[in-house]
């Protein structure tokens, strides 16, 4: 029997619930196929910062790089807002991410059919959306050096350098390419090359990259252009690659396309371990409430079974059960239509896994 082994970091707010909910699903999914998971739990963020004083211990990284592959739940919180800028909870991702190399983000942005009602857009600009965000994760404005605030004469100045090396976007793009080649073989690069220097040399490179793809096409769009027509007509995009932040700003307005972040999963791929987290945050305002939509979750740990442990079958599973309790009319309180029943975190849990052992 195989037997795979999963870091788990529930982290803060609505995390512990969403968690909880994604490991029902994975077990199921797990006696469906007649395979193992192993499950360590570990702090990060802000519950670590309660417990230990740092947000990404020691004993999390540890626990980490022992694993095949980590579920993240979300960081942060109004708790821990006025610590020292290098400790609060959000730095920990920063550290995670670097620690695995996972330097390509996937977000995929696809709406189910069953919530086209659910969006803020017209149902026929957005049905049929299925877009996946490639956002390079370990390099750019987040990352670049010179960064902090200093003192510059008489008054404070703000510093952050927006720096790409020609090999990070060269491996972000090959990502890309080869997402593209098992999707609709188009991908749109995103920059801001008529001002940024550095998205010069990112435009130069993605062409570069594209000469050993010559069967996906390839198009190019200033990031202010993009971020319209992502509303405009957003079933123009089959595969979008960007730089850390425009990533990080596209994929949520991607996000409301498909009626809410509690929709939409990510996996951080690139090193050997793969990182697999919703793409919202920590919710505070309602952690506790059993009112979270932990499908964003779910779908993330059904994205770690094909990019971690290679079964596809496996995700499939999980998004047919997803399609099938929302078919039923079950909704979360943030995609709730009328006509539909409310259900709670734990409840569309346990229905999404039962459906998965039918």
């Amino acid at each position: 029997m195989k037997e795979f082994n999963v870091a788990v970091l529930p982290g803060d707010g609505i995390g512990p619930e969403i968690v909880k909910q994604a490991i029902k699903v994975m077990d199921a999914v797990a006696e469906k196929f007649n395979f193992k998971i192993n499950y360590e739990y570990g702090l990060i963020g802000g519950a670590a910062i309660d417990e230990t004083g740092n947000p990404f211990p020691e004993e999390t990284k540890e626990i980490v790089l022992k694993s095949d592959a980590v579920l993240l739940g979300a960081v942060g919180g109004p708790k821990w807002d006025n610590l020292e800028f290098s400790i609060r909870p959000e730095r920990a991702l920063l550290g995670l991410r670097k620690l695995l190399n996972a330097f390509a983000n996937l977000r995929p942005a696809k709406l189910y059919d069953e919530l086209i009602d659910a969006s803020s857009l017209k149902a026929e600009i957005v049905k049929g959306v299925d877009i996946m965000v490639v956002r390079e994760l370990n390099s750019g404005i987040y990352f670049g050096i010179p960064k902090g605030i200093f003192i510059d004469g008489d008054e404070r100045v703000g510093i952050n350098t927006l720096r790409y090396y020609e090999h990070e976007v060269e491996r972000i793009a090959k990502v890309a390419f080869e997402v593209a080649r098992k999707r609709g073989k188009k991908v749109t690069s995103v920059d801001k090359a008529n001002v940024l220097e550095a998205t010069v040399l990112w435009r130069e490179v993605v062409e570069k990259v594209h000469k050993n793809y010559q069967d996906v096409e390839l198009n190019h769009m200033y990031v202010d252009n993009a971020a319209m027509q992502i509303i405009r007509w957003p079933k123009q995009f089959d595969v979008i690659v960007t730089t850390n932040m425009f990533g990080d700003i596209l994929s949520d307005a991607c996000a409301m396309l498909t009626g809410s972040l509690g929709m939409l999963p990510s996996a951080s791929i690139g090193g050997r371990i793969g990182l697999y987290e919703p793409i919202h945050g920590s919710a505070p305002d309602i952690a506790g409430q059993n009112i979270a939509n932990p499908i964003a979750t779910i779908n993330s740990a059904g994205m770690m079974f094909t990019y971690s442990f290679h079964m596809p079958e496996a995700e499939k599973a999980i998004d047919r059960a997803v399609r099938a309790v929302l078919a039923k009319g079950y909704r979360t309180k943030d995609i709730m239509s009328e006509g539909c029943k409310e259900v709670s975190t734990e409840e569309i849990g346990d229905l999404i896994a039962e459906e998965i052992k039918k």
